[in-house]
């Protein structure tokens, strides 16, 4: 029998995923938690093999506890509605055994669950189609730049550091969100995050 932990932060979900892991005859849902917290104390006390997990959740996210749970032998299973490129970078780094998405015909979950226990890795496809071509649009240069602006420097500042004239910072700013498609310094942050491209 595969015991199993669900960390899901929407009631109806959680209730519904332990039910359809539950008709399986192979499967038995052990516990379930409504936080990443919750979810690391069920592992700790059922010691289960696997434990399912959506990313957003409240109090400690799915990510922060597949990073607390690496090395345990639970084997971590990310299931979610988001396919970000830097999510998914950040759940292979903490050892994540499978990363699916919650549009997924619901028996692939079970099969995932069962190709996990046997030592596969199982990512959706989308999210291996963007990984490999997601490159960073950014020269070095811009990326130094934004880095700086990440840091709440102003143009000014900037300009000072790189020794460079005010002018040719807002340049290299302009052509940043430019090629990140986005409007503000703001956005541009936040897209290199999501993307995974921020050290």
């Amino acid at each position: 029998m595969i015991t199993i932990v669900i960390a899901e932060d929407q009631q109806m979900m959680l209730g519904a995923l332990g039910s359809l892991l539950n008709l399986e005859e192979d499967l038995e849902v052990v516990g379930k938690a409504k936080n990443g917290e919750e979810a690391i104390a069920l592992v700790h006390k059922h010691q289960p093999d696997i434990c399912i997990m959506d990313i957003e959740m409240p109090l400690k996210s799915g990510l922060e506890a597949a990073e607390e749970l690496k090395g345990k032998n639970c084997k971590v299973i990310i299931l979610t509605t988001f396919a970000r490129t830097g999510y998914f970078q950040r759940a292979l780094k903490a050892g994540v055994c499978a990363y699916l998405l919650k549009d997924s015909p619901s028996e692939e979950l079970a099969n995932t669950i069962r190709s996990v226990m046997a030592g596969k890795r199982i990512y959706a496809p989308e999210l291996m189609d963007d990984f490999y071509s997601e490159e960073n649009p950014l020269t070095e240069r811009e990326k130094e730049v934004l880095g700086l602006v990440a840091d709440g420097r102003n143009t000014k500042e900037i300009a000072e550091e790189l020794k460079l004239k005010s002018g040719t910072v807002r340049n290299y700013i302009s052509t940043i969100l430019d090629k990140l498609e986005v409007k503000n310094r703001i956005e541009a942050i936040s897209r290199s995050k999501e993307k995974g491209w921020f050290k």
